[in-house]
């Protein structure tokens, strides 16, 4: 259907795609993979056209649609061909509510009106989103608005339809809904779907073929299980079946399950942590939008020494009480005190060396004109060595260009930015909203190990996140929210297999207490020196 032939890609003398070939046929279903900054994003915006003509950069090579070329079309010449989702769906919400988004595509394509209105419904009941109709597109959920900017791409019909990252920002139960609706779109329409996804244990068992981008811009082009048996990322099942020996790996829980029957493993056991200086403690806090609560009552401490995790759906208030505990968000009533200090009473210099805030949309902080820059202001903002910032960097992502302006990084590289940023200052309590969004497993497991210092060090970090798998290799506590109100908070091990929408792969797969791949090998390696002794 679509082919790309020999695809070379470079930006500012710098090599991004080498000779990238990719031929994607009717109905299928295949995902790319890659580290964070390979160029996966770059990759989508040459299928769609808006690279180069929107990013800059020189593209030599060939794109075939059904054998002719269309490498010189513009993205409004191929819009009714391929459709194509951004990592950030708001962000191309062009009208006000979930019917006039579904139509605005048909529009500019020149639809005559009752083939627009078939269409329109056609595709709410599709998605399941009829009841949506009128809803203001910022009120809905992530999950909803993410099938809402899905159905404004299906309406027009395309063949193709490309998502760079549709669940990063979805809670588990949203992202599954939104795959289960790619997967039909696929099956029952013979759609062909594109996407990039970091999260891979989420979207590898609906994968017809995976493309695997390195860092030379080479693209391995395979079927799942093959290209996932040399990929460096890779899902919790698939390091599972690696440690254990499995061979067929498996790609789902279920036959995973089947597999481990086979395994002799001693329950893992799990020290107990001392308590802690308390941090942070919040009392009765009511936070509303207008008339509408958005937290109701809430109570929570954080320690020294200790990273607690704060989930729950989409819309649960998590944003909000992060801000609330930072200070700048008014509160209805309740109390906020760190270290005996209430943040909303500080100005904005003392209320960031007391508590740090990494925000979901992290890019609003950088302003300057180079990484190194950026790098250099945070230092000398901290009072911290020259180079820390760019230390903390190195072991997010490593090789980021010092030169290169903040706003061409990837969406992954510009959080670990931020996260350095923040990070360098070293302040007591440490607040992150959704900060794996972008980020893949090494870099992820990168920021674990440097928040698990922190906190070793006496700091508190909370997290809000939608990441099951992070939560399970880096919380010691986990606290959840639904309609503004803690409903579930304890250790990591109760809080976390006590669902099965939190529960992590490896925790589905052996049961509890197990959490982590991790666990499992340090366990087979001591069957292995017993057996051997």
């Amino acid at each position: 259907m679509i082919e790309l032939r020999d695809i070379h890609f470079t930006y500012d003398e710098r090599p991004v795609l080498g000779g990238v070939d990719l031929t994607l046929e009717e109905g299928e279903l295949v995902l790319v993979s890659g580290r964070t900054g390979v160029g996966k994003s770059t990759l989508l915006g040459v299928l769609t056209g808006l690279v180069p003509r929107f990013s800059g950069g020189t593209l030599r090579g060939d794109i075939l649609l059904d054998g002719v070329s269309v490498i010189d079309q513009p993205p409004r010449e191929r819009a009714h061909v391929v459709g194509y989702v951004g990592q950030d769906p708001v962000a191309g919400f062009v009208t006000d509510t979930v019917e006039e988004e579904l139509a605005y595509g048909m529009e500019q394509l020149g639809l005559p009106g009752d083939t627009m209105r078939r269409r329109v419904e056609e595709t709410l009941d599709l998605l399941g989103i009829a009841d949506l109709r009128h809803r203001d597109l910022r009120a809905l959920s992530g999950g909803q608005q993410q099938r809402v900017a899905i159905g404004s791409v299906i309406t027009t019909h395309p063949r193709l339809l490309v998502l760079d990252e549709p669940t990063s920002a979805l809670d588990p139960s949203a992202a599954e809904d939104v795959l289960a609706t790619l997967t039909r779109l696929v099956h029952d329409l013979g759609l062909t779907v594109l996407l990039a996804e970091h999260r891979l244990e989420r979207v590898v068992p609906f994968a017809d073929r995976m493309c695997l981008l390195g860092g030379d811009g080479t693209l391995l082009v395979g079927s799942t299980p093959d290209v996932l048996a040399v990929s460096p990322v890779v899902p919790p099942i698939i390091g599972l079946g690696r440690a254990a020996g499995w061979s067929p790996l498996p790609l789902s829980v279920r036959d995973a399950r089947r597999a481990a029957r086979s395994l002799d493993l001693d329950v893992p056991t799990t020290p107990v942590p001392e308590e802690g200086e308390t941090l942070l403690s919040a009392r009765g806090l009511t936070v509303a939008h207008g008339r509408v609560p958005v937290l109701d009552g809430v109570d929570l401490e954080l320690r020294s020494g200790r990273v607690t995790a704060l989930m729950g759906r989409n819309g649960a208030g998590k944003s909000t009480l992060i801000w609330t505990l930072q200070g700048t968000r008014t509160r209805r009533s309740g109390s906020v005190s760190v270290t005996g200090s209430d943040p909303a009473r500080l100005d904005a210099a003392a209320r960031r060396a007391l508590v740090g805030l990494v925000p979901q949309t992290a890019a609003d902080l950088l302003y300057l004109e180079s990484v190194d820059d950026e790098c250099a202001a945070a230092d000398a903002g901290a009072g911290s060595p020259a180079g820390t910032c760019r230390d903390l960097l190195e072991r997010l992502v490593p090789g980021v260009e010092g030169k290169t302006h903040p706003r061409d990084l990837s969406e992954g590289q510009r959080l670990a930015l931020v996260l350095a940023i923040v990070l360098t200052a070293r302040p007591r309590v440490l607040l992150l909203d959704e900060p794996t969004r972008g980020l893949d497993y090494p870099a992820k497991a990168a920021l674990a190990a440097i928040v698990t210092d922190l906190a070793a060090q006496g700091h508190a970090v909370l997290i809000a996140t939608h990441d099951v798998e992070f939560v399970a290799g880096v919380a010691d506590d986990v606290v959840v929210l639904a309609e503004g109100e803690v409903v579930s908070a304890g250790p990591v091990r109760e809080v976390l297999v006590a669902s099965p929408s939190y529960a992590p792969q490896v925790t589905k797969i052996l049961g509890p207490p197990w959490l982590r791949v991790g666990e499992v090998e340090a366990a087979l390696r001591r069957h292995a020196d017993g057996a051997g002794a």
